[in-house]
């Protein structure tokens, strides 16, 4: 697959955008692990245009993280358009259009999810941006608004038509948020539309390496995108790499290997900002890792690791949990 010059190679893996979660540390743990591109967490045209620094601060990427993609969002064409060209400056590989949050702080307001509302007016915005900038352009949407629009077999076409080299769908709509299933039969609808040309990329669901398998193979995706699934387990995009590529699950990394990768995160976290709020941004991770499920009685070691303030009393009960494998 590739998108302009960028050639991820066959089946690509990549790592969704995800607000609270996808920031320079957890990019390079999943590139670590084999994701094959990743996305920031999204960043607000309007705030970027008011230079407010906690928005500028997400723009910051590195080598190491390359390919990696600066996704932006907002509901203004002019406002869009000046948030493209100062992304710009900040030489990401590709700058990602969000018209696929569904939060109602975000969407409610008419950005992200609610360009499914605005139609020409997303149309608008993506046109502006590819106008504006020299590199290239992608989108992030859903199949729609709710059960009775789903619209995006043909709005595809359009977006393809403004310019956006290519195209990621979340396979639900705005009003299912993240409840229920994704429904993949409209992303293949839109892959084998031979009216399509730019990759389609498959997002919803992807938890584990049979079903990325499955997506690429029923759907004919180009390439599929991992969110939720990779919060507290980063070694997922391994996983998945190894099945499609051998049809057989590999070795699976042992209690302690996983251990070792959440208390990396624990310490990156903790260097990027401080303690206190390395702590507070890493319990995301450590509530929904997998490592800890199934463990007998675990409730009370999980409320204290949750209740920790400090890196030696999180570790100092990371060390006191002994499985049996």
């Amino acid at each position: 697959m590739k998108i302009r010059n960028i050639d991820l190679g066959n089946n690509p893996i990549l790592l969704a955008p995800m607000e609270d979660v996808t920031d320079q540390s957890f990019r390079l743990m999943c590139k670590r692990f084999g994701a094959d591109m990743v996305y920031t967490e999204f960043v607000s045209s309007d705030a970027l245009i008011r230079a407010v620094k906690k928005t500028e601060q997400k723009l910051t990427i590195s080598d190491e993280e390359r390919p990696v993609v600066i996704q932006i969002y907002g509901r203004e064409v002019d406002a869009m358009a000046e948030a493209a060209k100062i992304v710009e400056e900040a030489k990401p590989d590709i700058i990602d259009l969000n018209f696929g949050c569904p939060v109602k702080r975000v969407a409610g307001k008419g950005a992200g999810a609610g360009m499914l509302r605005d139609v020409p007016r997303m149309l608008d915005i993506i046109s502006s941006v590819v106008k504006a900038v020299n590199i290239p352009v992608t989108v992030k949407t859903r199949l729609g608004w709710d059960h009775d629009s789903k619209i995006i077999v043909d709005l595809a076409e359009k977006i393809q038509d403004c310019g956006a080299e290519a195209l990621a769908i979340h396979g639900r709509t705005r009003s299912q948020m993240y409840t229920g299933e994704a429904d993949w039969t409209l992303i293949g609808e839109v892959k084998n539309n031979p009216r399509m040309h730019i990759p389609i990329i498959g997002n919803g669901d992807i938890t584990t390496p049979q079903r990325a398998k499955e997506c690429f193979d029923k759907y004919g995706v180009d390439a599929i995108m991992v969110g939720r699934a990779s919060i507290g387990r980063p070694w997922v995009f391994r996983e998945i790499k190894h099945f499609i590529e051998t049809g057989e699950e590999m070795t699976p990394f042992s209690f302690e290997e996983k251990l070792e990768v959440l208390k990396q995160q624990v310490v990156q976290s903790v260097e990027r900002l401080d303690e206190y709020r390395g702590i507070l941004h890493i319990r995301r991770h450590i509530a929904a890792t997998p490592i800890f499920k199934g463990i007998p009685n675990f409730r009370d070691t999980r409320i204290a690791m949750l209740r920790a303030n400090t890196v030696e009393e999180l570790f100092e009960i990371f060390n006191t949990i002994k499985v049996d494998e």
